[in-house]
Order: C-alpha cells, then structure tokens, then sequence
C-alpha cells in the first residue's frame, strides 16, 4: 500500500493532515535541502510529538515521495500545447524553474517513477504529448532521451550555485582564481581542443545553454518519430 493509498488516521487535540506535513517540509528542505529534513524536525516546526507524524507517514522515504509531488503540481502548465515539441518544451523549462525554487528536487529527479497524482499526470502530458506520432517503444525512448537531458542539465546547474555558495566565489571569480593555472597548462600545448573552447568559445548563461541543448534534443527526437500508417 503507498502512501497516497492508506487513509489519514482522525483528526486529534493539534490538527495534522499530510497537506501541513509536506508543506512544512517542503519548507525546510527549501531552507536547508534534504539533510534538513526528518520527521523530528517536520514534527517540531508543526508542534506536533514525532510519533503523531507516523500515522500520516510511515518513512522519510513516504515522505520526500509526498514532497516531490507537491512541487510536480508546478511543472504542469495550465493548459498543453498542441505542438509535440512546444509541450515537451514546456514541460522541461517549468521542471527547471521548479528546480531553481525547490533546489532538493534536482537530486530527486531521474530516480523511479513517481507514483503520485501530480507525478503520475505530469507522465500523462509527457506521454500524451507524443501519442500518435511513433509506436509506443519509439515514444517511450524519445520520453527517456528528453528527461535524461533537462535532469542532467537541472542538475549541473544547481551543483554550480551550490558551489557558488560554499565558494563565495560567482562562476567568474572562480575562472579569474584558476585562470594562471589553466593559462599555464594550455600554453603546453597539450590541449589544443580545450584551448579553442577557452579562448574562442562564446561564454552563455544557464538559460540560453539549457534551452540550446533542449532544441538540439527535440531536434534528434523528431529525426526519429515516424507517423504509423493508418
């Protein structure tokens, strides 16, 4: 039985339901990520004694399983594209955006699937969105190449902030500290593929980049999606 299966216990003296748990974790992962979060701490932000959690919830498992559905209710957008293209677009840049939000979603995403109401809709409009257009193996591949590139992507570019964090350095100071150093190594000649990207290379922010590399992907995905005969 999952957690979206077993009924909450009645309500008692200070009122608990797993919407005001996983609003209160949702918060503290937000403060201070995943390591922030346990049911002791769930329970103390609520006022609550940590064994009145487990009646709603029975691991820390259950419950980021509950925290990741309640940010996959952000990703799905008001209404879906018609374009194939347009709705995987939609969906992998509001992925992003959740993920800048909620930080801890990007070392959440690529595990198995998620089996909530909110999850399982936002593999709905992803499914749905290329139904018709190929057999459902080549849909399915198409669904997997996509997701493993914005997870990828998601998850490069929360590991840069994080580390702009606890550097204090941004992305440019951290070049102008190990500039000499790769100065140096470069003047080798050792690396002559690397010196062209570092030297002739155009520099783009996150943005730009995630949304390139998105567009080269659903470019590969429609060379391979072929409408079956009628």
């Amino acid at each position: 039985m999952t957690v979206w299966d077993r009924p909450e216990p009645p309500i008692r003296p200070v009122p608990l339901d797993r919407e005001r748990i996983v609003a209160a974790a949702v918060a503290l992962a937000d403060e201070g990520g995943l390591e922030a979060v346990s049911v002791r701490k769930v329970a103390a932000r609520l006022n609550a004694g940590p064994m009145r959690l487990y009646g709603y919830i029975s691991t820390k498992e259950e419950l980021f399983d509950l925290m990741m559905d309640e940010v996959q209710a952000e990703i799905l957008p008001e209404e879906r594209p018609d374009d194939w293209r347009e709705a995987l677009r939609v969906l992998a840049h509001r992925t992003r955006q959740a993920a800048l939000r909620h930080e801890w979603l990007a070392d959440l995403l690529g595990g198995r699937p998620a089996l909530g109401p909110n999850g399982l809709a936002v593999g709905e409009a992803t499914l749905s969105a290329l139904d018709g257009l190929a057999d459902i193996d080549t849909v399915m591949r198409a669904v997997e190449t996509v997701s493993a590139y914005f997870t990828g992507a998601i998850r490069r570019e929360i590991a840069n902030l994080r580390a702009e964090r606890a550097t204090g350095l941004t992305k440019h100071d951290w070049q102008r500290a190990r500039g000499p150093h790769l100065t140096a190594m470069l003047a080798t000649g050792r690396f002559p593929a690397l010196s062209r990207a570092v030297y002739d290379g155009t520099d783009v922010d996150a943005e730009a980049s995630f949304t390139t590399g998105l567009d080269w992907v659903l470019d590969a995905v429609a060379a391979r999606l072929t409408r079956p005969p009628a």
